[in-house]
Order: structure tokens, then sequence, then C-alpha cells
């Protein structure tokens, strides 16, 4: 699962707002087909890995997928029945924080319909609204 190698903070504070549309990764940029979030939300390392699976299984070596989000914000979660207070709980997973209209995923070297299919089978497993877009 992707993760990253070194952050600058271990822990970082938590913004539950995710604010505006996005202005820098909302086109296409590598393949044809794209897969863009409707809607803003984390979406974890398994998330994403699990969709990667999906596309990857589905194509069988017939094109090349481009995924352009990456999970670099550290969770924490403290463990079970443990007592209030005594400090932030240790790092547990990463997200990757997607604002509407984000291109998550791009795809190239397969016909539309093709496409149109993986792409819908990627967005069943993120937690956000997605739609397929193709240049």
């Amino acid at each position: 699962m992707l993760a990253p190698k070194k952050i600058k903070h271990r822990k970082w504070q938590r913004t539950d707002q995710i604010r505006g549309k996005a202005t820098r990764t909302n086109r296409l940029a590598f393949g044809s087909f794209g897969l863009q979030s409707l809607t803003a939300g984390w979406v974890s390392s398994r998330q994403i890995e699990s969709a990667r699976r999906v596309m990857t299984g589905y194509i069988q070596r017939g094109g090349k997928i481009w995924i352009r989000i990456f999970p670099n914000m550290p969770i924490t979660k403290k463990g079970s029945e443990v007592p209030m207070g005594k400090g932030k709980g240790d790092v547990d997973h990463y997200v990757s924080v997607v604002k509407a209209g984000t291109v998550m995923f791009e795809m190239e070297g397969v016909d539309t319909a093709t496409a149109k299919t993986v792409m819908k089978l990627a967005a069943y497993k993120l937690p956000i609204k997605c739609k397929f877009i193709a240049k």
C-alpha cells in the first residue's frame, strides 16, 4: 500500500472541512480517460490499492494506468479501551485529501467501452462520487 517514506511532522492536526474545488489536478495530463471526483473526501491507501487492483485485473496488460493521488496525510487512532487523555494516538493509516474535480486515475491504451467499465469498477471501491471523463 502507498505510504510516504518520510514526512516533516509525524502527526498532523486534523481538519474535517475540505473547501473549494480542485484547480491543479482537474484535467487529464497523461492518459485519454480518467476518473474524476464529484465530491470531496478522504481516500485511504487501502481504497486506492483496491481500485488499482480491480483496474489492472480487468485490463490484463492491455493499457497503462496512472494514479494521480497519493496518501500523504497521517490519521491517528487510539487503541480500544484506552482512557481519555494521555496524548494523541499513534499513526494508524494515511489518506489522500481529494477535492471535488480531482482526476484520481488515468488510463491509456484501451477502447472507450473498456475504459468506462474499468473506471466504473474502480469507482465502486472509492468512498466518494466519481465520473468518467475522456479527452
